[in-house]
C-alpha cells in the first residue's frame, strides 16, 4: 500500500506563488511514476505535470510551474506566476506497475 498527503494549498493573489508538497508513505520501492494532477469546479481531472523516465508538463502550466523529486518520500510542485485559472483541488499521484495511486487533495485558490 502506498499513502500520499498532499499540503501547501491555500488562496492567493494572481502573479504569487505557492510550492506544494506530496508526502509518500508505504511500499515505495518500486514506483514509476510521480506527478500532479487538478480538477477545476465543473472540470476533469487533468495532468499539471509528471515525471517518468523525462518531465513534462501541461502547456498552460510550462515555464511557471516546476515537479521536483526531492527525496524518495517527497514530491513537490513549485508554482509561480499563478492566475485564476488555476485555481483547482491539486493530486498527488504515484504509479507502480500498472496501478495509480492518489491523495485526497489540496485546495489552491487564485483570487484578487
Amino acid at each position: 500500500q502506498v499513502q500520499l498527503v498532499e499540503s501547501g494549498g491555500g488562496l492567493v493573489q494572481p502573479g504569487e506563488s505557492l510550492r506544494l508538497s506530496c508526502a509518500i508513505s508505504g511500499s515505495i520501492f518500486s514506483i514509476n511514476s510521480v506527478g500532479w494532477y487538478r480538477q477545476a469546479p465543473g472540470k476533469q481531472r487533468e495532468l499539471v505535470a509528471i515525471i517518468s523516465g523525462g518531465t513534462n508538463y501541461a502547456d498552460s502550466v510550462k515555464g511557471r510551474f516546476t515537479i521536483s523529486r526531492d527525496n524518495a518520500q517527497t514530491v513537490s510542485l513549485q508554482m509561480n506566476t499563478l492566475k485564476p485559472e488555476d485555481t483547482a483541488v491539486y493530486y498527488c499521484n504515484v504509479g507502480i506497475g500498472n496501478r495509480p495511486y492518489w491523495g485526497k487533495g489540496t485546495l489552491v485558490t487564485v483570487s484578487s
